[in-house]
């Protein structure tokens, strides 16, 4: 009997994934990241509510700034993108995969009932899609 492959979100997303709230420092944000290996996290609220999205990118030059310049850390929300890219956990990977060919984020937020389930990266997608080539 052949194993089933994945086909949906859902079946690779990282459920107990990294996260960060508004008031968090950049400086704590960026430990996490590297602690976790991802190129950005998700913003949310007490109630897990996906409203923003912070990525390296996003910081690297402001936490430069605080480390070499002596100046303070600034928050997560002065920072954060609001419009967000987000999935749900039942769309199939190969339609997300179609997506991220125009889409350039590398980590998207799964959001179910507008909460934060998981998330979901490009490397995700691409093992995913490698193991149903190679079944």
């Amino acid at each position: 009997m052949k194993a089933a492959h994945p086909s949906t979100v859902r079946d690779i997303m990282s459920r107990d994934c990294y996260r960060v709230t508004p008031d968090a420092s950049i400086t704590t944000l960026a430990k996490g990241l590297a602690l976790h290996r991802l190129p950005g996290a998700p913003v949310v609220d007490a109630a897990d509510r996906l409203i923003g999205f912070i990525s390296e990118q996003d910081v690297l030059g402001r936490v430069l700034d605080s480390i070499y310049h002596d100046h303070e850390a600034p928050l997560v929300k002065e920072l954060m993108r609001h419009e967000v890219l987000s999935v749900s956990p039942n769309k199939s990977i190969t339609d997300l995969a179609q997506e991220m060919l125009g889409a350039k984020p590398k980590v998207y937020p799964v959001v179910e009932q507008q909460r934060l389930v998981g998330i979901v990266t490009r490397r995700d997608i691409l093992v995913a899609l490698l193991s149903i080539r190679c079944h």
